[in-house]
């Protein structure tokens, strides 16, 4: 039978008798959950499972003295006292458990007889500072101080969380699932159970007949599932009945999911809910305490001053005698011989508490909540000043207790350091809930004390190895964020942690690697380049170390070992992050000073430079062409023709090839107003041009000249697989780039409205078609709805469908003239350099590279040569660097390394005689001409005529 009117009553009373008159009630509004330093002992439970509390003094335990602790919101969390003994029973009282105060947890079952029980010591977990319990019809739940979730019992539904192996599990397992996330409660239903995250995330599993998971289906799950559509819910309290749950939210909201026969999910209906509902009759009135009894749900609205409940009330538990099932909430009719009393009486200094058992209704008029529900361990600002100021022996051994304790767990260092005003309640795979700059913060203080921060390095490198690779939840990332701020000393230790946590972010599965990939891209720039800089001097740590081994005979320059690698993993990995951002961090923070003396050490292009090169982003430019180049030479037949070549000839043949095909009258390329030269859309009558030019500029990059061909940047994205921007659109074609622009950012209907425009765009050619870009396009207006869809498909004729098979020919051609593979390691605007060379020059840093022979540099020809060269044009400079070099480009390894020679010939008259030059090697042989004037003649006749110009 339930307890009615008159339970209701003896609890009253009982509480007030109960209430030391001095204490003062803690704040009824919903508060953030906060876990204490210190730690304290609550009962979480299922909510029609009576979680008891009694003093340690009384005389015994009887059911209607046991006060279930189901409050809305956890409050600011004070000193616990040490003497409570707390119990939680499941709904028919048949099973429950019991949390002594000396920590001392034991479960007690009913037999046959109703006066006896038996009971049983849960040893297993005498390790365990257990913070939390909570009862299922036939399973059991404790949430320990460290932040570990365990349960043991029946398991035929899967309410356990373990997995279905086994139907029973007689002793607690840790839920493996939940491992890293920092819960702040715990719930057990019939035969299901809940868990809230510090930053209200809620995470289900077990039983789902009824869809009391709030999954949106009614299949079981063997293991915690992460309820999304509770995201940004705020949710602080979860309540479980025996087949539906409750759950209360920061602001107040209540919503409801499960089954819902008796109306106990309060929305005025008899239908089961598979997905978290908003209970209606409850919006805006702030409820702040939520309890699920077997069919039926209470709630406390403190403005109002209001129980209301809602759901089965055949035994009387909705607070009349008996009714029929009541399908929203309605207020609790308070016996009147207990008002005056209570209710109205102590009114300023009662504080009420709703229980809900099995088929059972409690309300609690107190003058205090004397037990606060507590949670896992986390850093408290006066716990860590106590930590830095009372660091003497006498107070090491506790304070190394709590490092222990927290730093030894992924959940307690994840809600450690949460964002402060509900900002972590927005948790995602965006949004991190991380308070980066708290973290530095914590780290400052304890580098100032080496035992602290000694101590705290040593428990993160033993909790490394056991980061799980299938995280659960976005809140078990954090830790991946956390981590390397906590680790930025240069001491050894610092360095093998941070390498421990590089291999436990590379076993992470893809799609997790994304999540934290997302979450990096979202963190402040500031922080970003930090973590950035950070992986970056473990990697020169590491690769330092490997080059002295090599130096010292140690090691072979062939074998690297992944624990030097994993850190140019990550590091490539934050690159890619970066460029997807607008490289918001400069890329020289990513090179790796230390790959340029592996490459003078390997001497050949061996097995580790190979892997090194898959980390392009740890090189600089200049590295990245000595690899390409150790690679061509490496692929180089041993074997050489009869001509001989040391790279003039073949340079001239490239600069001359490259400016005959780009003459207008050559009709093989669209030379456009930007002065850029681009693919026909029709190449018909240019059959295999496109696949010899792309063979020819291949050739030119495997032979170390340059091909200045005037390409717009979009074709080597293109070649290395990256889509061309709208930025490249605007550099081939200005004016459309800016009003493709223009359409994007403009926020008035009807100004896209009356540029009648729709999905066809105008192929230039004899003919002026319009092309549709996609299926009916000419009747497809442009919308601000579709506007984005339109300039991709715009993107996408101009640099793909309409230059298709041109495009195909240059790049196979290209892959054959250039048969090495490491070119990719290039960025576009690197591949564009050394394909087409520096266009821009510093001419008198050209002067200050120059040698000379026979000459020096004060020699009166000398100075005649620069004051006649620095006033030539622009345009005969270039002339003269073509003449010198067979090119007027600098090759991509940039002016300040290109060097040439000036040499006198010795010729007996020199005023009779021309310059000449070796281009291969890059040398001038300058006659010692007898004036100024004689000089600047023959100069400009033998750069003029550079082509085809030689010695008879």
């Amino acid at each position: 039978m339930g307890i009615p009117y008159f339970i209701i009553k003896t609890v009253l009373r009982a509480s007030l008798q109960r209430e030391s008159p001095e204490q003062q009630p803690p704040p009824a509004e919903p508060a953030a959950p906060r876990s204490p330093a210190a730690p304290a002992l609550a009962a979480q439970g299922s909510a029609f499972a009576g979680c008891g509390l009694a003093g340690a003094g009384d005389p015994g335990t009887g059911r209607a003295r046991s006060a279930s602790r189901c409050r809305g919101t956890p409050q600011e969390l004070t000193q616990p006292r040490r003497n409570e003994k707390v119990q939680c029973s499941n709904h028919d009282a048949t099973h429950t458990l019991v949390l002594s105060p000396d920590g001392n947890l034991s479960e007690e079952w009913a037999t046959a007889s109703a006066d006896c029980s038996k009971t049983r010591l849960v040893k297993e977990l005498g390790n365990q500072d257990i913070v939390q319990i909570a009862c299922g019809d036939q399973h059991a739940m404790a949430l320990s101080r460290g932040g570990g979730l365990f349960t043991w019992g029946q398991n035929a539904h899967g309410q356990l969380g373990v997995g279905s192996q086994t139907t029973l599990v007689p002793q607690p397992q840790l839920v493996e699932r939940l491992k890293g996330i920092p819960l702040a409660q715990i719930a057990a239903g019939g035969a299901h159970s809940a868990a809230v995250s510090l930053s209200g995330a809620v995470y289900s599993w077990g039983k789902n007949n009824f869809g009391q998971l709030g999954l949106g289906d009614t299949e079981d799950r063997d293991r915690p599932s992460y309820i999304g559509a509770l995201e940004h819910w705020k949710t602080v309290f979860i309540s479980c009945g025996a087949d539906h749950t409750a759950v209360l939210s920061k602001d107040g909201l209540v919503c409801t999911f499960g089954a819902g026969g008796a109306g106990q999910l309060g929305h005025n209906s008899t239908r089961n809910e598979l997905m978290p509902r908003v209970v209606a009759e409850l919006w805006g009135a702030r409820v702040s305490q939520v309890a699920c009894g077997r069919q039926h749900t209470l709630v406390y609205v403190p403005s109002l001053d209001k129980v209301y409940s809602f759901g089965s009330g055949e035994e009387g538990q909705l607070g009349d005698e008996r009714k029929p099932n009541q399908l929203i909430p309605l207020p609790i009719n308070l016996p009147v011989n207990t008002g005056k009393s209570c209710w109205e009486k102590n009114r300023s200094q009662k504080v009420i508490e709703i229980i809900a058992r099995g088929n059972q209704s409690i309300v609690l008029c107190k003058k205090n909540k004397n037990s606060y529900s507590n949670g896992i361990a986390t850093l408290q600002d006066k716990e860590v000043d106590a930590w830095f100021s009372n660091s003497s022996s006498q107070h090491w051994e506790s304070i190394k207790k709590n490092i222990r304790l927290i730093f030894s767990s992924e959940a307690c260092i994840s809600g450690s350091f949460l964002e402060k005003r509900d900002k972590h309640f927005k948790t995602s795979k965006e949004v991190s809930g991380v308070d980066i700059s708290a973290v530095q913060h914590f780290y400052k203080k304890m580098s100032k004390k080496p035992k602290v921060f000694q101590e705290v390095q040593k428990e993160i490198e033993k909790l490394l190895p056991s980061l799980s690779s299938s995280p659960n939840s976005p809140e078990n990332f954090r830790v991946y964020l956390i981590l390397p701020f906590l680790l930025q000393g240069e001491d050894d230790g610092s360095f093998r942690s941070f390498r421990l946590l590089a291999q436990a972010i590379m076993k992470l599965q893809p799609e997790y690697l994304q999540t934290l990939e997302c979450l990096w891209s979202n963190l402040e720039t500031s922080f970003f380049k930090e973590l950035v800089i950070l992986y970056q001097r473990v990697s020169q740590k590491n690769l330092s170390q490997f080059v002295m081994e090599v130096r010292r005979g140690l090691r072979n320059t062939y074998s690297l070992h992944p624990h030097e690698t994993e850190t140019l993993q990550i590091l490539q990995i934050l690159y890619q992050v970066n460029s997807r951002t607008g490289f918001r961090v400069q890329e020289n923070n990513f090179y790796v000073p230390q790959v340029k003396e592996i490459i003078q050490s390997c001497g050949t292009f061996n097995m580790a430079l190979w892997k090194l090169t898959k980390y392009p982003c740890i090189f600089d430019m200049q590295n990245k062409i000595l690899v390409h180049n150790m690679e061509c030479n490496t692929l180089s037949s041993p074997f050489c023709d009869a001509g001989v070549d040391e790279g003039g000839l073949s340079q001239e043949l490239f600069s001359v090839a490259a400016r005959t095909l780009c003459q207008p009258s050559s009709g093989v390329f669209r030379r456009l107003a930007s002065g850029l030269a681009w693919f026909p859309s029709e190449a018909s009558s240019c059959e295999g041009t496109f696949l010899r030019i792309g063979t020819l500029c291949g050739m030119a990059l495997y032979n170390r000249c340059t091909a200045p061909f005037p390409f717009p940047r979009a074709l080597y994205k293109k070649l290395l697989g990256v889509a061309p921007a709208l930025e490249d659109l605007e550099e081939l074609w200005p004016a459309a780039g800016r009003s493709l622009q223009g359409i994007l950012d403009e926020e008035h209907d009807h100004i896209l409205e009356s540029l009648d425009m729709d999905f066809t765009i105008m192929e230039e050619g004899g003919s002026m078609a319009a092309v549709e870009l996609k299926k009916n396009g000419a009747n497809i207006p442009v919308t601000k709805d579709n506007r984005k869809e339109f300039v991709d498909l715009y993107m996408n004729y101009v640099f793909n469908e309409s230059i298709r098979k041109p495009f195909e020919d240059f790049m196979q051609g290209f892959l054959r003239g250039c048969p090495a593979i490491k070119w990719k390691m290039f960025l576009p605007v690197e591949l564009q350099i050394v394909l087409q060379g520096h266009t821009k020059f510093d001419w008198h840093l050209l002067e200050e590279n120059v040698t000379y022979e026979r000459y020096k540099r004060v020699d009166r020809t000398i100075r005649n040569f620069w004051t006649v060269f620095h006033k030539l044009p622009e345009e005969k400079k270039k002339m003269f660097l073509a003449f010198v070099s067979g090119s007027d480009r600098i090759p991509g390894y940039g002016l300040e390394h290109f060097k040439f020679s000036i040499v006198d010939p010795g010729a007996p008259n020199p005023d009779e005689h021309y310059p000449f030059a070796n281009t291969c090697s890059h040398i001038l042989f300058l006659p010692r001409y007898s004036r100024k004037r004689i000089l600047k003649k023959m100069l400009l006749c033998a750069t003029e005529h550079n082509e085809n110009f030689g010695l008879a």
